[in-house]
């Protein structure tokens, strides 16, 4: 047992793009390494809840320079859905690097053909507010806190929701037990508004 790590994931320049606090290292095998005399591979057992199944899939993704399409999230599957929003979060640093806090006032168009859950809206959440593979929130409490500041576009500002009727549907038949079992499009509209987003249905 080697303890707690951090497991991180390097671009080909060797920055690195996120990384994963590991809970356990466990040191299961040391062979001589075929690479260089002196070296050694060691064969590691990995405890992570950070890393979720499917998010290798993502990683590859931003490694290889290729979440810069919007739309990439768009055929994914639910649990799919969730890993990107996972690589979403524990990358933002990286993906934003150089960008700079959008202004006041701000109008972001958040397309909604696409939300048919709760993850796929913050799948295009993310993407309307900090451009492809963008994060900004992945619950509600996360959405809050993205919406004081400092994660890419500090309020005011206005969300214009295209394709809006479809998703409502989607949105209004998910509860939510952080309030006794509201919808949770109408707990998305009331945190938007305490927090001075105007959000415009189309």
């Amino acid at each position: 047992m080697a303890g707690n790590a951090r497991f991180g994931f390097l671009d080909a320049e060797g920055a690195t793009m996120g990384s994963y606090f590991v809970n356990d290292v466990t040191v299961v095998d040391v062979q001589p390494s075929a690479l260089e005399a002196g070296l050694l591979d060691l064969t590691l057992t990995l405890w992570c809840d950070q890393a979720l199944p499917g998010a290798d899939s993502v990683w590859n993704l931003l490694h290889a320079s290729r979440l810069n399409c919007t739309g990439t999230w768009h055929d994914l599957s639910a649990a799919d859905r969730r890993a990107w929003l996972s690589v979403a979060l524990w990358s933002r640093m990286y993906q934003r690097q150089g960008r700079a806090e959008a202004h006041a006032g701000q109008v972001f168009a958040l397309e909604g053909h696409r939300i048919v859950d709760m993850d796929s809206f913050y799948c295009a959440n993310g993407e309307a507010i900090n451009g492809p593979g963008g994060y900004f929130g992945w619950n509600l409490d996360a959405l809050d806190d993205c919406l004081r500041g400092g994660w890419g576009a500090t309020p005011p500002f206005t969300l214009q929701w295209e394709s809006s009727a479809e998703a409502t549907a989607h949105l209004m038949d998910s509860r939510s037990p952080r309030a006794n079992g509201a919808a949770v499009f109408d707990l998305l509209l009331e945190i938007f508004e305490e927090r001075g987003v105007r959000v415009v249905l189309r």
